[in-house]
């Protein structure tokens, strides 16, 4: 308990003091963020009507890259495929901030009945598919493009220079080995950055609430793919043959021993699912071949590096004591999304003069990840979370991300446009 203790009582001591550097600037932030609230539903609305899937965003990026050079924005297009980065230099000198906002739906075929319901469909895997904006990623573009429009009208009075990434691809693609915030940090955005920002909308947690977590805050992200070959028998005779049925029956029951043995789940959580396993094609023939896929999710470099251990010692010693031979393979995708326990104790207090601290939720690790994370491995980041459930709404009943039912209450955006603006001001005002 006192570990969790501790970083409460010391965030209002880093934070307030050193915030309010820039609160001058916090009152003329609410009256542009209100002002604009309109515009901002109405980029939202017309953003998810019309989604594209990653590197597919070539008018989500006009859309924004004309936005942001009717501010006087400096503008960059064709990042890491389809992303955008606008540049504001602000009128005094001081540190550099990153601002994120990914641009990319899903292939899901949406199901709400609304005057803006998405009306793209598109190939994804060679599949025909419906496309839906179903994580919210619709709403982060338009709340960012609210800030780059709030920011812009007051660059002569900031303290430092603000770049903005509109990311393509944070859902991954299926035919590229490298796409989104980690192509984008390849190119070179973050080499002049001092601190990233983002935040993402959740469906459900109220409107009116943000949610953030210091340290490992979401999970690394890997690939799991098992392949098994052993002998194949009748199946009358099984004692023929060498069984990877039977094998892979054991290794998907070893793996739980990875999180009840080995993990110490006091500390943080970690996850090892298999998702599928594929062998055999009659009732009366063990088969020669069986391969299993799956999905492993764990927080931070040193749980992820025991975890991938403890699962090629069991799959291989089990696989060794059947006979059988195997294929394993573990494909690192994203890393721990992690935000820097100091920037998070300095900028609580900006989270806390948008919302009110009885509003601000300190959240357990989610097991879901995000590529936010390649970001926070380059310099100091932060990545909140924003509610958008309608007030009252009962969590256990709304419908979560990646679903054709995904919905979001438009009346948590202009908070979302305030926080990242104190952010910005707020970081400046303590660099200065």
């Amino acid at each position: 308990m006192k570990k969790l203790l501790l970083p409460l009582l010391i965030f209002p001591i880093i934070g307030t003091g050193a915030a309010l550097a820039q609160s001058s600037l916090r009152p003329a932030i609410d009256s542009k963020a209100n002002a604009i609230e309109s515009k901002v539903v109405e980029w939202r609305r017309d953003i998810h009507m019309h989604p594209e899937l990653g590197n597919q965003e070539f008018r989500t990026a006009k859309k924004v890259a004309d936005h942001l050079r009717s501010l006087g924005i400096e503008v960059t297009e064709g990042v890491a495929v389809t992303g955008v980065v606008g540049y504001l230099k602000g009128g005094k000198p001081g540190p550099t901030v990153a601002l994120r906002a990914d641009m990319d739906a899903l292939p899901v075929t949406e199901r709400n009945d609304l005057p803006f319901k998405s009306v793209n469909t598109a190939t994804y895997n060679g599949q025909e598919t419906g496309v839906m904006h179903a994580c919210g990623h619709d709403t982060h573009v338009a709340i960012l493009m609210g800030v780059a429009e709030v920011l812009a009208s007051m660059k002569d009075d900031l303290e430092g220079n603000v770049k903005f990434f509109f990311q393509p691809a944070e859902e991954g693609v299926y035919d590229a080995d490298i796409a989104g915030a980690e192509l984008m940090v390849k190119e070179g955005v973050m080499e002049d950055v001092d601190a990233v920002f983002g935040l993402h909308i959740a469906s459900q947690m109220e409107v009116g609430k943000i949610g953030y977590r210091s340290g490992p805050a979401m999970a690394a992200v890997d690939n799991l793919e098992i392949t098994l070959t052993g002998r194949q028998a009748h199946g009358a005779s099984p004692w023929s043959g060498i069984d990877p049925i039977v094998t892979s029956s054991q290794i998907v029951m070893g793996l739980q021993t990875i999180l009840s043995r080995s993990v110490n789940i006091t500390e943080n959580p970690a996850v090892v699912t298999v998702g599928a396993i594929h062998g055999g094609i009659r009732h009366n023939i063990i088969p020669e071949k069986v391969e299993m896929i799956g999905t492993i999710r764990t927080f931070g470099d040193d749980q992820q590096a025991l975890v991938h251990k403890r699962i090629t010692e069991i799959v291989t010693n089990i696989a060794e004591s059947a006979g059988a031979e195997v294929d394993l393979k573990i494909e690192k995708l994203y890393p721990s999304t992690v935000n820097d326990p100091a920037l998070t104790a300095e900028m609580l207090p900006s989270i806390q003069a948008t919302v009110g601290e009885g509003n601000v939720i300190s959240m357990p690790p989610i097991t879901g990840a995000e590529d936010f994370s390649f970001f926070q491995r380059e310099k100091p980041g932060l990545f909140i979370n924003l509610g958008g459930m309608k007030k009252g709404g009962d969590p256990s009943k709304t419908p979560s991300h990646h679903t054709p039912g995904f919905y979001i209450d438009e009346g948590g955006f202009t908070l979302g446009v305030r926080t990242l603006s104190y952010f910005v001001v707020d970081y400046m005002g303590k660099k200065k």
